[in-house]
């Protein structure tokens, strides 16, 4: 189930009753009449306007990637592990670094699970409008397995904790309809003043992101060649980015689930470039040797005996 989402552009979305799904942050309001309800900060990206006519470097570097790719496969000759997401000329994103990690910090005065819960709905109405554009390229028969870049798989754990193995679009549909499914939940996702935030909210954010993120590793892993073709490939950069700045500023991910994605970081400029290693300090001299040992003073005189009595 691939959910329709709303367009990117990076404004506050005005409006919205009680109960009707949308987030209002604390400290915010609006009242109309007697009722007040939280203001929703979606998360939008500003300045994405449509795609401008297609680059012929893109074409020509998706054909040549992929001919590259056929030749050895042709020859027997060892692929290694070639990405075409870290091609230069589609390295573009929409959204300079300094903006996006501006765009995650808490602002004064805001709750800080009503800012989660607010980049969360944003993040997922994001991948699964990126992701639903390549859908019917991701199919049982053409990914038969839920992968990520450098041959990472995925298992869905249901509700119970068992353990499954099961297509790429099965496993999407999984994510997307429960995390529709949380955030619809008033329990969890609350959206009345009533109501408050459970204790164990954060994790279930780390969930869903987690989740999230990796629906955005098989789009690099197994549909980014479509995307790049769609000129859509900037759109996934920037949702990417999103989500690390996220993570970053919140801890929200184990190091092992974004691995597979960190040369992907420091392409984009979203990471410094691990620093080459320091050269060894020179040794330290060797001590002073120990002073010898002063000379035993001489024995005193003894004393005079003392004179004889008459």
């Amino acid at each position: 189930m691939v959910l329709k989402a709303r367009p990117y552009s990076m404004s506050e979305a005005e409006g919205g009753e009680e109960g009707s799904g949308r987030r209002w942050p604390v400290g915010i309001l609006r009242r109309s009449g007697v009722r007040a309800a939280r203001r929703v900060l979606h998360v939008k990206y500003r300045s994405v306007p449509p795609s401008p006519p297609t680059p012929p470097d893109i074409d020509d570097t998706v054909s040549c990637f992929c001919r590259k790719a056929r030749r050895k496969e042709r020859e027997g000759e060892p692929a290694g592990d070639p990405k075409l997401y870290l091609q230069e000329a589609l390295l573009e994103r929409k959204l300079p670094e300094l903006d996006m990690r501006q765009l995650v910090d808490l602002p004064h005065g805001l709750d800080y699970n009503e800012w989660l819960a607010s980049h969360t709905l944003a993040l997922f109405d994001h991948v699964n409008l990126v992701y639903g554009t390549v859908s019917e390229f991701c199919t049982a028969a053409t990914c038969p397995d839920m992968t990520g870049p450098g041959g990472r798989s995925y298992a869905w754990y249901d509700e119970r904790g068992k353990k499954s193995r099961v297509a790429a679009p099965q496993y999407v549909d999984y994510v997307m309809t429960y995390t529709q499914k949380t955030v619809n939940d008033e329990t969890v996702f609350p959206t009345k003043y009533a109501n408050e935030f459970p204790a164990q909210f954060e994790g279930v954010v780390r969930r869903v992101v987690r989740l999230l993120f990796h629906v955005v590793a098989h789009m690099y892993a197994a549909h980014f060649r479509e995307l790049a073709l769609l000129r859509l490939h900037a759109h996934l950069h920037l949702t990417f980015a999103h989500l690390t700045a996220l993570d970053r500023r919140y801890a929200l991910l184990d190091h092992k689930e974004t691995d597979v994605l960190r040369d992907l970081e420091v392409a984009l400029r979203l990471r410094e470039p691990p620093s080459p290693r320091a050269a060894p300090a020179a040794p330290a001299p060797p001590p002073a040797a120990p002073a010898p040992p002063a000379a035993p003073a001489p024995p005193a005189a003894p004393a005079p005996p003392p004179a004889a009595t008459a």
